[in-house]
């Protein structure tokens, strides 16, 4: 098979991409499907599994193919592995490599350990509560009850578990039998390869071009003019307001006026920093949150930050090699991860915090073990498996170039913001298309020592207790011992022998409002931000073309607005989804043929026109102009304005699972005071404000804007010189 080429491919001569499926048993099957779902697991799951280490370790791609793993949303189950970014020429050394590897499996077996870990994985999936447990639970049974399976027997996850356990004790082969019969003597497989073609995309536009010549040249007169004719009824159809008042609805006025508030016990540990504990339902399991500040930081390491994130807990610590790790990691935890952190003020838009987010879960009873893996990773780091940190880049890049198509409007939209606030120049270098620039000259480097000692050195600044708040979300039993495990790990990372300045000169603390009557937290202690600030900070309007292989455009348009705590913040955000719902779905989408469209706020007070996979990208510029000017004109129902508020307040008031409780507090200083009061400003917006706002801010030249197209060619963009092309 062809494809188009990658233009942020870390090595241009390595595009292919081969999979090797194996079709499985029948999904009906139940235990069947349980232990594959397992094997499959064992076999591609992390830095332990055979094929990680005989495929990704063997420096001939960037990552598994898309496709790796069980699947079993088909009647019959099936598995696939693979690599991508290859050379052509290494497809062969694939296949060898994967006989190999079954062959070895067979002959060794699978680790005791490995088996627990994933069995302890489950054990935690059935434990930890999300909100959209019941829809993950429909989705898991749908296929095999659509096949006429057994949809009760699917759900006793637990009676699997003991009867995979005794098949182990009776039969210590049973996997390898396994192996044996799936992968082994199994005919029933297909290989497939795709290798790119620098000329793929003409080549379907051309094709296209000549079926439509083909099928435009057999029509008649009269066919012409039927079909002419029926375009112009479809656009009669899509402009024509659809009569909704057969559907059933809510009402705003069914929605519940107030909130419930969530208790929190703010206290000191380790004599200075602060922990918020919000003791909830969680069904025996614990959540260690963290955050550290970025402010000490100096600029030349921040680019960096987001790939530190990614690999520090892959690296190993302390007595743990990175196999290790993963090992202690998938038997004690549900995960360890870190991530950056970059929250804007309510309040003050050209203000923000910056940091980087740990999070954590794990079994009550693991509680001291992953508190140990902290320890260690803030300690003791590994930075000098070399091949492993390559490995691990090469897969990052691999996973931001995969995650383009995808994407793309977010990248745009990204871009766009990037000179209306302080903060956006952060998300870009963080989260936009200079991340992935970055990343790939990282994967690109045959010497990647410099950047490898780059690790260190960030570690100095974070993984300390200098600027940090934890939070801790557990059943109230078990809020002693976790304070006393918190406790622990504080006074055991290191702090600062002097204390660092910040390298941004403008800082502003924060402490959150305080309680209102009967409000009172248990303890008085208090998070207190640390906020950069640019008092000298002046927007403007930037416009930037990335050029891209694809046939079609992500469109993004930002306008600086608000912040969250401004009245006007309310009114903006119904106006968002008033515009999706009412203008911008049928005038992007339905008329201009692109995937998606519409608008959207962020808590920043960015607002966002945005279009997905898009044929058009000039004229939807123009589509947003045009929303901005029907939003103005204030024609919209009162019925219109009710649906955008139902569906803000779908968000708003979202189901939170005990996990997440108390978190919009802990990571964006929002109390439930200020999401209340939010609330109340929803309810009170009326056509008036509307039309207020979208004169106020989103009328031509009220207000700074940015704009971003990742796309292909277009000569429209070529010839202005407004436009920065990257």
């Amino acid at each position: 098979m062809k494809c188009g080429s990658d233009s942020f491919a870390a090595d241009p001569t390595k595009q292919t991409t081969i999979s090797v499926s194996f079709l499985l048993t029948d999904i009906t099957d139940t235990f069947e499907t349980f232990t594959l779902n397992l094997l499959s697991s064992l076999l591609v799951g992390g830095p332990n599994s055979p094929f990680y280490k005989a495929l990704l370790e063997a420096n001939l791609g960037t990552d598994f193919s898309p496709d790796v793993g069980f699947n079993g949303c088909t009647r019959e189950a099936y598995f696939s592995v693979g690599l991508q970014g290859i050379a052509e020429k290494d497809i062969e050394t694939v296949k060898q490599i994967t006989a190999r590897t079954i062959d070895e499996v067979i002959e060794k077996g699978f680790e005791e350990e490995r088996i627990e870990a994933l069995l302890h994985k489950i054990e935690i999936q059935m434990k930890h509560q999300s909100t959209s447990f019941g829809l993950a639970l429909s989705s898991y049974i749908a296929s095999c009850w659509n096949h006429e399976g057994d949809p009760v027997e699917l759900l006793k996850i637990a009676d699997k578990v003991t009867q995979f356990r005794q098949h182990l004790k009776e039969n210590p082969t049973f996997l390898q039998e396994k192996v044996k019969q799936y992968f082994k003597d199994n005919p029933h497989r297909l290989i497939l390869s795709m290798s790119p073609d620098e000329s793929y995309y003409e080549k379907q536009a051309k094709l296209e071009a000549e079926k439509l010549k083909h099928k435009v040249n057999a029509l008649s007169e009269e066919e012409k003019k039927q079909t002419y004719e029926k375009g112009l009824e479809l656009i009669a159809l899509q402009s024509k307001p659809q009569d909704t008042s057969c559907l059933p609805a809510l009402k705003v006025s069914d929605i519940e006026p107030t909130i419930p508030f969530t208790e929190l016990e703010m206290a000191l540990a380790a004599d200075e920093i602060p922990v918020q504990y919000c003791a909830q339902p969680t069904n025996g399991m614990v959540y260690f949150r963290a955050v550290s500040s970025l402010n000490t930081l100096p600029e030349e390491l921040k680019p960096y930050v987001p790939l530190f994130c990614s690999v520090i807990t892959k690296m190993g610590c302390g007595a743990f090699g990175y196999r290790e790790q993963a090992q202690q990691m998938e038997l004690k935890t549900g995960g360890m991860s870190v991530s950056p952190h970059i929250i804007p003020d309510d309040s003050h838009l050209d203000a923000y915090e910056q940091g980087v987010l740990f999070s954590s879960l794990c079994l009550d009873r693991n509680l001291p073990d992953m508190m140990h893996l902290w320890s260690e990773i803030f300690n003791n780091p590994h930075f000098e498996e070399e091949e492993h940190f390559r490995v691990l880049v090469k897969m990052t890049a691999q996973e931001l170039s995969n995650g383009i198509p995808d994407s793309g409007h977010l990248y745009a939209s990204v871009r766009a913001s990037k000179t209306l606030t302080p903060a956006g120049e952060l998300q870009e270098m963080f989260n936009g298309m200079d991340q992935v620039k970055l990343i790939k000259r990282i994967a690109e480097m045959s010497d990647i020592k410099p950047v490898l000692r780059k690790l260190p050195r960030i570690k100095k600044y974070l993984l300390n207790s200098d600027n940090m708040r934890c939070s801790v979300n557990a059943t109230p039993q078990q809020m002693s011992q976790a304070s006393k495990e918190v406790e622990n790990f504080l006074k055991g990372i290191a702090r600062s022998k002097k204390e660092r300045k910040s390298v941004r000169p403008h800082v502003i603390e924060k402490s959150p409002e305080p309680m209102p009557v009967g409000r009172e937290r248990l303890n008085c202690s208090q998070i207190t931000r640390k906020l950069i600030t640019e008092p000298t900070f002046k927007p403007c309007q930037m416009k930037t073309h990335f050029l891209l292989p694809f046939p079609v455009n992500y469109v993004g348009e930002c306008i600086r607005t608000v912040p969250y705590t401004a009245p006007d913040y309310a009114s903006l955000r119904i106006l968002a989804r008033l515009m999706t719902a009412k203008f911008l779905h049928r005038e992007i989408r339905e008329k201009g043929g692109a995937y998606g469209g519409g608008a959207t706020l962020s808590h920043s007070g960015i607002f966002t026109f945005y279009s997905y996979r898009d044929p058009n990208s000039i004229s939807t510029f123009s589509t947003f102009e045009k929303a901005a000017e029907w939003a103005q004109s204030g024609e919209f129902a009162p019925q219109d304005i009710e649906e955008a508020k139902l569906a803000v307040f779908a968000a708003v008031d979202a189901p939170v699972a005990p996990s997440d409780k108390g978190m919009n507090h802990f990571l964006n200083g929002i109390s439930d005071e200020m999401k209340q009061r939010h609330r109340e400003q929803l309810f009170a917006v009326s056509s008036d404000h509307l039309i207020d706002v979208a004169n106020k801010y989103l009328a031509g030249g009220k207000s700074t804007r940015g704009l971003a197209v990742l796309g292909p060619e277009n000569p429209h963009i070529a010839k202005d010189p407004s436009w920065v092309k990257r």
